[in-house]
C-alpha cells in the first residue's frame, strides 16, 4: 500500500513474479469492473471486490492505495508492505484523505528500481 507513484505497482510485479503469485493491481480491478468511483462509498467498495479477487486464489499480491483504515480492515491482508517513499502522490483527492498506516510488516523508505 502506498500513495499513487510511491513504487507500489513496480514491487508487486516483482514480488509476484518471485513468488509465483497472482498479481491485482486495483486499477486492472477497476477497468474490468468499469468504476472509476473514487469517492469513500467507491474506495471501499473496491476494497471489498480487491478482498473478494484476492479470496480466489491460494498467493497473491495486492497492489492498491488502500487510503484509510477502514479499506484496509476490509481487505485484511495477511501482511502488509508500506511504500512510503512519496510525501504526497498525484492525485490531490488521494492525498487529503490518505491516513498513514499504524500498522504493517515492512515500511520501505526509498528504494532503486533495478
Amino acid at each position: 500500500m502506498g500513495l499513487p507513484g510511491s513504487g507500489k505497482t513496480t514491487l508487486a510485479r516483482k514480488l509476484a513474479k518471485m513468488f509465483d503469485a497472482k498479481l491485482l493491481n486495483a486499477d486492472e480491478v477497476r477497468q474490468k469492473a468499469n468504476d472509476w468511483d473514487f469517492s469513500i462509498e467507491g474506495r471501499l467498495r473496491q476494497a471489498r471486490r480487491m478482498r473478494q479477487l484476492a479470496d480466489e486464489h491460494p498467493l497473491v499480491i495486492a497492489d492498491f492505495v488502500c487510503p484509510l483504515p477502514e479499506m484496509r480492515d476490509i481487505f485484511a491482508a495477511d501482511y502488509t508492505i508500506w511504500m512510503d517513499t512519496i510525501e504526497s502522490g498525484r492525485y490531490e483527492d488521494t492525498n487529503s484523505i490518505f491516513v498513514k498506516p499504524d500498522k504493517f510488516d515492512l515500511i520501505i523508505k526509498s528504494w532503486s528500481f533495478s
